[in-house]
């Protein structure tokens, strides 16, 4: 049942003749056509609201070569997860314009799209291999992670062929996070994402200790915004705080608490490197290359010189905890721990983020992509596939009049406590990004294999040139 606000909303907009956002099947191109019949009939009172509301933007219909408005015949859509729930009633006007343009769309092609719930997030890779090889009666787009699972499940070819499908238009900017072109082979592609990429990895600071040491923590911002934050100056700053306060000969004051393998990932990424690429269709072992090993090295030193010592009976994550309870000024850490219910949305201390600094062979900050993707299942007939993914692309398509609104900033901002964090650094994670092809090579264990291998006699230089071979008759089994 449509509320009130939201029914005033769809008889107000006006549907008009616009260029079309969507192509139709086969070889038809679509054609848009004036519709009243597509908006609800109102009341009075509604109808008077028409006049007022051509701010808020136009509706498109898209119709077939013959001109009837694409018909989905009443399917139910369900983009299942292991997360969604249950919609809050609009708290502000993007809201009621996203509710508004949603059932209109449902109510113009004639279906309806959920998202759900339906499995747990170790049970996603499992339920859609089961699914798409014994098929089923539902009309599902699965959300999947990253895994080893997935990537067998699509060479398997239980991953429908996206590539096919011409309702879907990737150069639109809504596809921005790349998966198309990770999941891309031979031309082929099996996943998608209609929705903005996740800021991932930047760094934490604690301001109370950051003003302890002398040092103002609105300058971490400023040296963002200016572009001189790089290993340099996060060094120096490192150095600056830590601190043996009560000269009792044991540091007392950390510079920095991480997860090393993330420590690891964020430098190479911020230095222009890479673990696995691809070239000419076919992935190669990257790990050798000088911006990799530069900035592995680096972050080596990094944790040597500059990292809490654990207690020796602390959990592997007590990372966090150092840094929730002040013990350590700097955390390299994934933005979603900010956010309500995360470690650090309630810590005493004031925190700020920004970007992990850039490497010397960078001009910018950067944000390797590793986000959830959206797949098809391959059981589905190419009728039945194309409808899912023209209601998938509807769905996911701006909304009119706020085709500019970073709506995903909402609940950054219930968890960061600047403004800056979210407007400055997470902005620059969602629109500069690359993306990595680690995860095609399932077998390839970066911690087990390769950097908690490593000590003071064996360095990464070492390390890499006992488990390359390795690595590489993983890379050669992948590319057949």
């Amino acid at each position: 049942m449509k509320s009130k606000s939201v029914k005033k909303f769809l008889a107000a907009v006006l549907t008009t003749v616009m260029a079309a956002s969507v192509v139709g099947c086969g070889d038809s191109k679509p054609v848009t056509t004036p519709s009243t019949d597509a908006v609800p009939s109102s009341t009075t009172e509604e109808s008077t609201a028409a006049t007022t509301v051509d701010e808020v933007g136009q509706y498109t219909v898209l119709t077939d070569a013959d001109g009837n408005v694409y018909d989905l015949g009443g399917m139910e859509i369900i983009i299942r997860d292991w997360f969604a729930t249950d919609p809050a009633e609009p708290t502000n006007d993007y809201e009621e314009a996203r509710d508004a343009y949603r059932e209109w769309i449902q109510e113009t092609y004639n279906f309806t799209i959920k998202e759900q719930a339906i499995s747990s997030w170790s049970d996603v890779p499992g339920d859609f291999v089961n699914y798409a090889t014994a098929g089923g009666e539902e009309n599902y787009v699965f959300t999947l992670y990253p895994s080893g699972d997935v990537v067998s499940a699509m060479k398997s070819g239980l991953a429908y062929d996206l590539s096919t499908l011409d309702c879907l238009d990737y150069s639109e900017a809504k596809w921005g996070s790349k998966v198309h072109d990770l999941y891309n082979f031979d031309g082929k592609i099996y996943a998608m994402r209609g929705i903005e990429p996740e800021p991932r990895c930047g760094v934490f600071f604690n301001k109370r200790l950051l003003t302890e040491a002398g040092i103002n923590p609105e300058d971490i911002y400023a040296w963002q915004e200016d572009g001189s934050w790089t290993w340099e100056k996060f060094e120096e700053v490192l150095k600056s705080v830590q601190d043996d306060t009560d000269n009792d000969g044991i540091i007392d004051r950390y510079a920095m608490c991480e997860q090393d393998v993330v420590l690891y990932d964020a430098a190479v990424y911020s230095n222009g490197g890479e673990y696995v690429g691809k070239e000419d269709g076919k992935y190669v072992l990257k790990v050798e290359n000088d911006e990799t090993m530069e900035a592995i090295n680096w972050a080596v030193n990094l944790r040597k010189n500059y990292e809490m010592k654990y207690p020796e009976d602390a959990s592997w994550d007590y990372f966090i905890t150092a840094f929730k309870n002040g013990e350590a000024a700097f955390n390299v850490a994934q933005a979603y721990n900010a956010n309500p219910g995360q470690p650090y949305n309630d810590m005493e201390d004031d925190f700020g983020y920004v970007c992990f600094p850039k490497g010397p062979n960078m001009t910018d900050y950067t944000n390797c992509y590793s986000d959830n993707m959206y797949m098809i299942p391959a059981c589905y007939d190419a009728d039945k596939a194309w409808k899912i993914a023209f209601a998938y692309n509807l769905y996911t398509d701006p909304i009119p009049g706020y085709e500019d609104y970073a709506a995903w900033k909402s609940q950054y901002y219930k968890g960061f406590r600047d403004t800056e964090a979210v407007d400055l650094t997470l902005q620059r994670m969602v629109t500069n990004g690359s993306i990595t092809f680690q995860s095609f090579i399932p077998a390839m264990n970066l911690g087990n294999d390769f950097y908690w291998t490593l000590s003071d006699d064996i360095t990464p230089a070492k390390a890499l040139e006992t488990i390359k071979p390795t690595w590489q008759a993983y890379i050669d089994e992948a590319n057949k």
